[in-house]
């Protein structure tokens, strides 16, 4: 692979450090703060070496998007050097920018922008140092390979910057490559991580190992608000190899020399727990929700007097749907090392999306000064929100510190399902009223979703250890796209922020605004069932006039999946196998990335078996980096939200997780992968937006509508399991 190999960065030493000065080579130093990372620096995000080599330095992360090999397409084109030429360095808080979490669809919007205004500013002064050496203007040269030509003489990057150092701020205005220039960005590139990990070269998390290094377990409590009121270190004395067990409150963790000793000692550890049975009935959850204390009311968008044309509508529509808590189901479970340098500096190499947050929780649990911490990106398997890896560093921290040498934490499957933070219940009540026409007069929507927005999700450790934490919830910004990008002549959206939600919540892709999403497309499909209208239709007669680009999706994705138009349902409903589609659509956070879908499912009357065949979708996400990218970005939404959909849901009893495997909590497998149409819509003259999670917001809509336009029976309630199915068919 072209991208910078960390291991070979780091075994050169945990404090390595790589300074930046362009013209100066990386080099190992025992400080941490030799490179600038302000964000406003040139130097914080590129170096160019004596040879010419560039090293992109990226505060974002590739957690398997491919973002890396987009970073790396924004170098090359910016400064005209070869893609081969390039490394990336991401989320290493001694060496990248802080740019936020990895999370929100922004890696290429913000973080790639961001890389893009320092390349090119770069490339403008590498350009006026060219022009001063070789005695010719600037804008007479010509730049290719890194060399700069002109005056029938050249001058190469490396020969210019030299050993000298070279400071300056990132210009955002600094001019940057025309559409028609550009002759890497917005074409399609291999991904530089496939081949590695395809002939499994590639080295994650799991992989890495540190000199001296031991190997820990938490062991959790079997009540999630439980405590360890003994501990019997002599229950494990048998086990060889046991090097030490860390009780601190509820924190339980054991050391060994090696992996397997750690899990017979944190499986047979003797602990005495109290009990504790917080959590609510299951059966009685959204009853639960509706009673929790509302701590906030957020109006999202409030038009008109939606209370009273619904009151006088020739007709009023109701429903409520839901959405099921959901746990990340991270593939390979969560890992992290740690270890504490001989001048009490820390360092962890963990898979978390927001280093440089993680350094700041780590400084607080620990009572250090976060200068003395240093937090590594390295990839996981499997992330799709902030899940354990965050923990599992907070784990081996406290028990490298315990034990005074670098400790390695892997979490066991039930630690991932049972204790990773959880995507939150998601409850939504909608009213509409239609005038004679069917047209919509007024809509009310209300949330019932959880307080806070993005950020630090507490530590487990933290929590258990009674150590210090913020000590407030963080489920993402889930009151996106509750308002609806759509004209109704008066409209009403209110969040009901509840002061608590049954488990750890944070963000698992999308926040919100799939939720919100799902219950406004198919209500809105309810609402052109009422009307008799074809549901594409009904769609374009509210979409504003102002913005042709979300029409323009929705006519194309009906020409794609060659949209037959009616009402739904269909009034063919012969035979065994039902068949129906389902349109959908979204502007993501109603400011950017556009999407539209059709759903084609397959539901079996006898069994309730649902099956989507086809899914056609619709994607513009402004100016694309790398299409073959995008549409990877988009197939994994689909497939992954399909999953979400129509299988997983979190089982829990009184006291805790009861889903704790992929048996008890089943995903998607290859043979239900739908079949995938994906149209995108290129816009190389527009700014790039994100593609990480605006195609996940359609799927629940697309295939609700189309099961309803199949059978005549509408599901209302994540996930669409073959059981809710039979039961709904059995009860029309």
């Amino acid at each position: 692979m072209n991208a910078i190999s960390k291991r070979g960065l780091l075994k050169a030493g945990g404090a390595m450090m790589v300074a930046f000065s362009i013209g100066l080579r990386p080099k190992g130093a025992a400080a941490w703060t030799e490179k600038p990372v302000a964000a406003d620096e040139v130097a914080a995000f590129l170096s160019i070496d004596g040879q010419g080599g560039v090293t992109v330095y990226i505060g974002k992360v590739d957690m398997g998007t491919g973002i890396r090999t987009g970073f790396m397409q924004i170098a090359a084109e910016e400064l005209d050097v070869p893609m081969a030429r390039i490394r990336v360095v991401e989320g290493d808080t001694a060496l990248t920018p802080d740019q936020g979490p990895t999370y929100g669809s922004l890696s290429i919007q913000n973080g790639g922008v961001a890389l893009r205004a320092a390349a090119a500013t770069a490339r403008r002064e590498l350009l006026n140092m060219a022009a001063e050496r070789l005695g010719a203007p600037a804008a007479q040269l010509s730049v290719a390979d890194g060399a700069v030509s002109g005056g029938g003489r050249s001058v190469s990057y490396a020969e210019l910057v030299g050993g000298r150092a070279f400071t300056m701020k990132v210009d955002t205005n600094a001019p940057i490559k025309a559409p028609g220039a550009r002759r890497i960005v917005g074409r399609s590139v291999a991904r530089v991580d496939i081949p590695d990990k395809v002939f499994g070269r590639f080295e994650y998390v799991h992989d890495f190992k540190r000199p001296g290094m031991l190997h820990g377990r938490p062991v959790r409590p079997p009540a999630m608000g439980a405590t360890a009121q003994s501990v019997d270190e002599a229950s494990i004395r048998g086990i060889p190899g046991v090097v030490r067990v860390v009780h601190q409150g509820a924190f339980v963790g054991v050391v060994a020399e090696t992996e397997w000793a750690a899990i017979r000692a944190a499986r047979d550890l003797k602990v005495t727990w109290s009990n504790w049975a917080g959590l609510p009935d299951q059966a009685r959850l959204w009853e639960h929700v509706r009673a929790t204390p509302v701590a906030q009311v957020q109006v999202t968008s409030d038009r008109g007097n939606p209370a009273a044309a619904i009151q006088g509508a020739a007709r009023r529509v109701s429903a409520t749907y839901d959405f099921a808590i959901h746990t990340h189901g991270s593939m390979g479970p969560s890992c992290a090392v740690a270890e504490f340098g001989a001048d009490g500096k820390l360092t962890t190499w963990s898979a978390s999306q927001a280093t440089h947050n993680l350094r700041k929780q780590l400084g607080m649990m620990l009572a250090m000064p976060v200068h003395n911490i240093r937090c590594v990106y390295l990839e996981g398997a499997g992330c799709y929100g902030r899940n354990g890896h965050e923990d599992a560093a907070a784990d081996a921290a406290l028990l490298a510190r315990a034990v005074g040498r670098p400790v390695r934490v892997q979490w066991m499957r039930a630690d991932e399902h049972v204790w990773d933070p959880k995507g939150p219940p998601h409850l939504v009540d909608l009213r509409a009223g239609l005038d004679a026409q069917g047209n919509i007069v007024g809509w009310e929507a209300e949330a019932f979703i959880p307080k806070g927005a993005g950020g630090n999700v507490d530590l487990t450790a933290a929590e258990l250890g009674g150590l210090p934490r913020e000590n407030q919830i963080h489920p993402g910004n889930i009151i996106h796209n509750l308002a609806l990008p759509y004209t109704f002549p008066a409209i009403k959206t209110t969040c009901h922020r509840v002061d608590t939600t049954p488990f750890r919540p944070s963000w698992i892709r999308t926040p919100g605004r799939m939720q919100n999403t799902y219950a406004n497309e198919a209500f809105l499909d309810e609402c052109a069932a009422a009307a008799n209208a074809d549901p594409v239709e009904y769609r374009l007669r509210v979409m504003p006039q102002d913005d042709p680009r979300g029409r323009e999706v929705l006519e194309r994705v009906a020409r794609l999946a060659n949209w037959q138009t009616r009402p739904s349902p269909q009034q063919d409903r012969t035979g065994d196998i039902l068949r129906g589609r389902g349109v959908t659509y979204v502007k993501y956070e109603l400011v950017r990335t556009y999407v539209a879908a059709v759903a084609e499912v397959e539901v079996n009357r006898r069994t309730g078996a649902i099956r989507v065949a086809r899914f056609f979708c619709t994607h513009d996400c402004g100016q694309m980096i790398n299409p073959d990218g995008v549409k990877a970005q988009v197939e994994g939404n689909i497939i992954h939200t399909l999953s979400r959909t129509l299988k997983e849901e979190l089982t829990f009893d009184r006291s805790t997780v009861t889903s704790r495997d992929w048996a008890s909590y089943q995903v998607i497998t290859f043979p239900e992968v739908p079949e995938m149409v994906i149209e995108l819509i290129d816009r190389p003259t527009e700014r790039p937006w994100g593609a990480g999670e605006p195609a996940a917001a359609i799927v629940p809509s697309a295939v609700t509508n189309a099961i309803f336009d199949a059978t005549g029976v509408r599901l209302r309630s994540v996930p669409f399991t073959t059981a809710k199915m039979r039961a709904a068919l059995q009860g029309s």
